[in-house]
């Protein structure tokens, strides 16, 4: 695949996300402005309103109707994109499986922000947590060369025939979405030419193989369907690991699964999602500088559930530290159960800590992040614990 270099731009997560889109042209994108997702809607419209794309945009009146309008027309034959956050997400919240039940794979970013309430409109990941077990293939950025990088692959994710699932491409909300950085984008011909055309499977408007979308499910059929998609997501494992593979070569850029930091000869891991995850670098470096062997990974892909690739970095260490920006209110945060069943099948189950951290935006800096991986190594820390919090 022909590669021409670029030269770096100055660009937030939202731009950087629009921007991708731009390149790839979707033939039709419905959305609702909200806090700190606007960004990406507002420059896409530009995109349209100044002819650089053909993309069918629709302005609808509320976030379910984006969804509704967005599954219909995926369901069509047409590539389609939205984007949210929080509230919006919350509001689409009905139509989430249903998509996925109905096999369109429309991209979906989400600008992650606390679910109110209180009114928050602050980072954490609520949201998506919030959609997890919708059916939805999920993935994580942690700054905003992945979260560009994430809005080029994901159509070759959801789109690919073993797949056919609705993606998520995750970015957090003012830490990425509003902050400029640095980015190396792709030329445009590059871009175009990776994600390809899209190739509907029964679309409704294939009149002369007649389908029929949205149908009632008995008992009888209802479990089995479920199930299909279960393989799907499966499938998915395989067909990311194949895209980001594919995507280096494009690029150079390397992406994984469970992206790893200094894990190899680490003693103790840890287990962290979004932007924090390169804090968690720095925490890992001064640590390191310190004799101290620690190691961090980030889950790029959080559904489907990468379990054995999360098992392969944690085997043999002493202690694994699992940081959730979200906190299922009764029980853990919801990653700490799936890295400790990740673990079952372990000869020896490294020692398992819950730290729940920046929740609707509450600080996350390196001398936090610190102190909790410092608890883990001196055994003082609880099996769960809140660590940045104010009283």
């Amino acid at each position: 695949m022909a590669k021409k270099k670029l030269e770096d731009i100055a660009i937030n997560g939202d731009g950087a996300v629009a921007y991708a889109w731009k390149q790839i042209d979707p033939d039709v994108c419905a959305a609702y402005p909200i806090t700190p997702q606007t960004i990406i809607v507002e420059d896409f419209s530009k995109f349209v309103a100044n002819g650089e794309v053909k993309t069918e945009y629709v302005c609808v009146e509320s976030e379910h109707s984006a969804l509704t309008l967005c599954a219909a027309s995926c369901s069509a034959g047409a590539r389609t994109f939205t984007a949210t956050a929080s509230q919006g997400l919350a509001y689409m919240w009905e139509m989430l499986p249903i998509t996925s039940s109905m096999r369109v794979p429309l991209v979906m970013a989400v600008a992650n922000r606390a679910v109110s309430g209180p009114i928050n409109i602050n980072n954490d990941h609520g949201d998506a947590m919030a959609a997890r077990d919708t059916g939805w293939i999920q993935m994580f950025a942690d700054n905003v060369q992945s979260s560009y990088d994430n809005a080029i692959m994901a159509p070759r994710i959801a789109e690919h025939p073993d797949v056919q699932l609705p993606i998520i491409t995750n970015l957090d909300g003012f830490i990425l979405t509003h902050a400029v950085e640095r980015m190396t984008p792709v030329d445009t011909d590059d871009v175009k030419k990776f994600v390809g055309e899209f190739e509907p499977v029964c679309p409704l408007l294939d009149y002369k193989h007649p389908t029929s979308h949205g149908m009632l499910d008995g008992p009888d059929f209802y479990y089995a369907h479920k199930h299909q998609q279960v393989e799907a997501m499966d499938k998915a494992l395989e067909v990311a690991e194949q895209v980001f593979k594919e995507f280096k070569k494009l690029t150079g850029r390397e992406y994984h699964l469970v992206d790893e930091y200094r894990c190899e000869d680490a003693e103790y891991i840890a287990i962290i999602l979004g932007s924090s995850y390169g804090t968690m670098q720095e925490t890992v470096d001064r640590m390191r500088d310190a004799g101290i062997k620690v190691g961090a990974a980030m889950p790029h892909i959080y559904r489907p559930w990468p379990e054995k690739e999360i098992a392969r970095i944690i085997k043999g260490k002493k202690a694994v530290a699992i940081f959730d920006k979200h906190v299922s209110l009764g029980a853990y945060g919801p990653l700490y159960p799936e890295v400790v069943a990740a673990a079952t099948d372990l000869e020896e189950m490294p020692k398992m800590y819950n730290f729940i951290y920046g929740i609707g935006g509450a600080d996350t800096s390196v001398s936090i992040l610190k102190g909790a991986m410092e608890s883990v190594i001196k055994g003082s820390a609880d099996k769960i614990n809140y660590v940045g919090m104010k009283l």
